[in-house]
């Protein structure tokens, strides 16, 4: 599962570069040079995360981050502000707007690769490489394997998804809409019951023991029910 990235840059040559930037890195990218497209691209599609520049037209990246951070939706959208304003006071600003880090320019293409992952590690690890383990279940994105103590289960593509986001978000509760997004896509048309159907493969490979730790909760969706304090995320850059 690559991640998504919202590059927000009005200049053609370095929204060109930052897009061979991500590419290369194995990003899929959506690119926008307003932050009038980019609310377009967002109501299309949620990336994984956001690229947004300061100084763009009509609607400025401060603004547009404001927005993002006001709309239940994007929310938690993990979001990187460049500019070529360094000044100490930018920075808060840009901070206090809601940008998760600020990257001023010039900067290398490893470095903007290094924040952005970053950021994707702390607010939507289910992107992140490594291992992710809770009580009984080890699950390596790397090797794409999983463990239920200490031997193998075999997941299909989607079920492996969906179980990493489980295990990247214990407790939480997700609708199936918000299943559908973030494990299919929101371009991909998948019926709400499709979710239930892989739920119950995961619970059936997680087997009579443990089937019960993905719960249902009733008029919400489903979660990963597991004490916080079993929970171990381990990643490798």
């Amino acid at each position: 599962m690559h991640p998504s990235v919202l590059v927000v840059e009005d200049d053609t040559a370095i929204r060109d570069l930052l897009q061979y930037t991500f590419e290369r890195a194995n990003f899929r990218v959506f690119a926008a040079a307003s932050a009038e497209r980019a609310m377009e691209v967002v109501r299309e599609r949620l990336p994984t995360v956001a690229v947004i520049d300061w100084m763009l037209p009509a609607v400025s990246g401060l603004a547009l981050i404001e927005k993002l951070r006001r709309d239940p939706r994007t929310a938690g959208l993990p979001l990187l502000m460049v500019t070529a304003r360094d000044g100490e006071q930018e920075r808060v600003n840009g901070l206090d707007a809601g940008a998760d880090d600020y990257l001023t320019k010039p900067f290398s293409p490893s470095e903007l690769i290094a924040r952005v992952n970053a950021l994707i590690r702390r607010r939507a690890p289910e992107y992140a490489s490594g291992k992710l383990s809770a009580g009984p279940i080890v699950l390596d994105s790397d090797s794409r394997a999983v463990q239920l103590n200490g031997q193998p289960v075999s997941l299909r593509q989607v079920e492996f998804r969906l179980l990493k986001l489980f295990l990247a978000h214990p407790n939480r509760v997700f609708t199936r809409n918000e299943l559908l997004d973030r494990v299919w896509g929101e371009s991909v048309f998948v019926e709400e019951r499709t979710v239930d159907v892989h739920i119950r493969r995961v619970r059936l490979a997680l087997g009579p023991q443990y089937r019960n730790l993905i719960t249902t909760v009733r008029g919400g969706g489903y979660k990963l029910d597991i004490p916080e304090e079993s929970t171990v995320v381990e990643r490798v850059n």
